[in-house]
């Protein structure tokens, strides 16, 4: 009878550690999907500081352009409000379909493209964007991951229970990825 009462005991304890070992796994991965997240926000938050300076470099050459200042001004403040992962993303996608039609008007004023503070603005922002792409890369291959360690079996089930819930990718406009850069020097 003892015996058997420490077999129950020992099999309850195993199935108790074996429950606490999902739950942590699902915490561990829904954290480093949060914290993918916070990386693409901080490179974000780096553009959109960025992006005044730029818009002040360009009005200065090209006045006559403000309705275009005015849609890089719309987009960047929709971007910064939208919390939504996928929201952000389209907005995001709206902000760089803007950006690049201020560099396009940048193309037809040679002495801006020459000043240095173009220059440097230019390259400072491509470097911000290959560091949105990088943290948008890492982020979606956490969602990845923890979406499918919530979907597998049996961790499912106690995803369920524990309220773990699937997060979206932060995607970007397939189209506009697929169109080549225009670059004139």
């Amino acid at each position: 009878m003892e015996f058997s009462l420490w077999f129950v005991l020992a099999i309850l304890a195993a199935v108790i550690l074996w429950i606490i070992a999902i739950y942590n796994s699902l915490v561990r991965a829904r954290t480093r999907t949060r914290e993918g997240y916070a990386d693409i926000e901080v490179q974000l938050k780096r553009r959109y500081d960025l992006i005044p300076n730029l818009v002040k470099t360009v009005q200065a050459y090209a006045k006559h352009e403000s309705g275009l200042f005015e849609k890089v001004t719309q987009a960047r403040s929709a971007a910064v409000q939208t919390t939504d992962v996928a929201k952000k993303a389209q907005a995001e996608n709206a902000l760089s379909a803007t950006l690049k039609s201020l560099f396009a008007v940048a193309e037809n004023y040679p002495d801006l493209k020459a000043t240095q503070n173009f220059s440097q603005l230019q390259d400072e922002l491509a470097d911000t964007e290959n560091k949105i792409h990088a943290a948008r890369r890492f982020y979606n291959s956490m969602a990845r991951d923890y979406n499918i360690k919530i979907e597998v079996f049996p961790n499912s089930l106690f995803a369920q229970v524990f309220h773990f819930v699937q997060v979206a990718f932060f995607e970007i406009d397939k189209a506009e990825e697929r169109e080549a850069v225009k670059v004139n020097f």
